[in-house]
């Protein structure tokens, strides 16, 4: 039996509480917030779990093994090195730290203690993601071209963060695990619309080497949710639209090639009649997706690592590459959108 704590039942919270405590061979000994109401709700749906406003009384528990980090992102480093010291096992919220300094320091003392750093980039453990990463693997797509990521709905507005530090990590975090390399460089713009100095609305531009270029458009000021990304390739186009009720991914035989045709080149030009485009329009299909809740199978590869002391998909050296590409982001956006390295590995 691993016995754990929760701490943070704020948004977030209550779905980790409902998915640890379905496994079995977990017991969820502690929940710790610092709202009442928020513990009082938690109390009433499990009645076994004791509650409590201050964390350090689930690290003093000698028996408890791990602890599920969901707070503001700002305390993240604090508990989480107070539990690695404590010597717990660790899954934190995205972003693992609000800087990668932090993320180092969080990583160091994981290893030092020989305890599990996990990081939930939930969509990493999503079936349409992995089916994804599946597709591309196969080069169905062929040679990936551009990616174009939307994420954008009307709130949840944060008070301490923007929203590139707030829904840019889930769209980084898919797009490393589907590329397996981080991007060479970062470009941002946005604006501050409802709070000053509060970015509401941006968008983020990263180039990959062998051209490869994603833009993601995140924002709190769109009327209708849209999660939606767009692989293209020069075989065929991918498009992946989470909030559909099925048929999540949709696969075009779609492309244009340049034909050229058989007429002697200009000294210093092409003819336009020397170039052809051929547009090419076959099949849509939409593969078959398991159905399973990825936080569900998040929570138990969180245990699995801890039983059998394996290494997380999404370890703290994830946390630390996604935290990365928001820092390079977030330079270029206080910079009027200059054109920012990517710190690598």
């Amino acid at each position: 039996m691993i016995k754990l704590g929760i701490i943070g039942c704020g948004y977030w919270g209550p779905n980790l509480v409902r998915n640890f405590n379905s496994i079995n061979g977990v017991e969820i000994a502690y929940c710790a917030d610092l709202d009442e109401n928020r513990l009082s709700h938690v109390k009433s749906l499990y009645q076994k779990i004791e509650i409590t406003r201050d964390y350090n009384s689930i690290l003093e528990d000698e028996e408890v093994e791990a602890v599920v980090i969901a707070t503001p992102v700002e305390t993240h480093y604090k508990i989480a090195s107070d539990a690695l010291k404590a010597n717990k096992h660790v899954l934190i919220e995205k972003p693992i730290t609000n800087n990668s300094k932090d993320a180092i320091e969080l990583i160091r003392l994981a290893e030092k203690n020989k305890e599990i750093l996990m990081v939930d980039h939930t969509f990493e453990y999503s079936a349409p993601v992995r089916k994804i990463k599946e597709i591309l693997k196969s080069n169905e797509l062929g040679k990936i071209l551009t990616i174009d990521m939307i994420r954008v709905n009307l709130g949840l507005f944060q008070e301490k963060i923007n929203v590139i530090w707030d829904l840019a990590p889930h769209d980084v975090s898919m797009l490393l695990y589907y590329l397996e390399e981080t991007p060479l460089t970062a470009r941002a713009i946005g604006q501050s619309y409802i709070r000053d100095g509060i970015e509401d609305d941006a968008r983020i531009t990263l180039e990959f080497k062998d051209k490869i270029v994603a833009n993601m458009h995140v924002s709190w000021l769109d009327p209708c949710k849209t999660r939606r990304t767009t692989i293209v390739g020069n075989k065929k186009m991918l498009v992946f639209d989470d909030v559909a009720q099925d048929e999540k991914i949709k696969i075009y035989d779609k492309g244009v090639t340049i034909q050229k045709n058989n007429i002697p080149k200009q000294p210093y030009y092409d003819t336009y009649e020397q170039w052809v485009l051929t547009y090419r329009t076959g099949d849509v299909y939409a593969p078959k997706i398991e159905n399973k809740e990825p936080l569900s199978v998040m929570a138990a590869h969180f245990i699995d690592c801890i039983k059998n002391s394996k290494k997380p998909l999404t370890d703290g050296y994830s946390g630390l590459r996604v935290v990365k590409v928001i820092e390079a982001a977030q330079k270029s956006l206080k910079n009027d959108g200059i054109k920012v390295d990517v710190e690598n590995d």
